[in-house]
């Protein structure tokens, strides 16, 4: 197990979640190409139906359409770990390659429900 900050209790390590934002990069409307043929050739909701998936979701943002943002949240290490090992991923990757998209991410760790949060957020 890696380590974990001396921030967070046991309690709060076990109820983590990972998520990853990957920011697909193209031109010429490539990357919205790539979240299009990832949704319908059906590898969007094989990767969703894989154990410990919580969330694949593709956006566009505003300010750049030549960018596709993906959230990926995987409810622990392990799941993402398997994800990685996937027969998916190889798909993903010519996908990706048949593009010729670059990527960033961001990783980010989280506990559920943070109660001083509750105040900010309108449900």
């Amino acid at each position: 197990m890696k380590h974990i900050p001396f921030c967070y209790t046991e309690e709060e390590v076990k109820i983590m979640r990972l998520t990853v934002n990957l920011y697909y990069h193209g031109t010429n409307g490539s990357a919205r190409k790539f979240a299009q043929e990832m949704e319908s050739s059906g590898i969007a909701d094989a990767i969703r139906n894989e154990p410990g998936n919580e969330r694949y979701e593709y956006f566009i943002p505003l300010n750049d359409p030549e960018t596709i943002l993906l959230i990926d949240s995987w409810h622990d290490q392990k799941a993402l770990d398997a994800h990685h090992r996937s027969p998916m991923m190889e798909q993903l990757a010519k996908l990706r390659d048949k593009y010729d998209l670059h990527m960033e991410a961001e990783r980010y760790v989280s506990t559920e429900d943070n109660p001083d949060d509750k105040a900010y957020i309108r449900r």
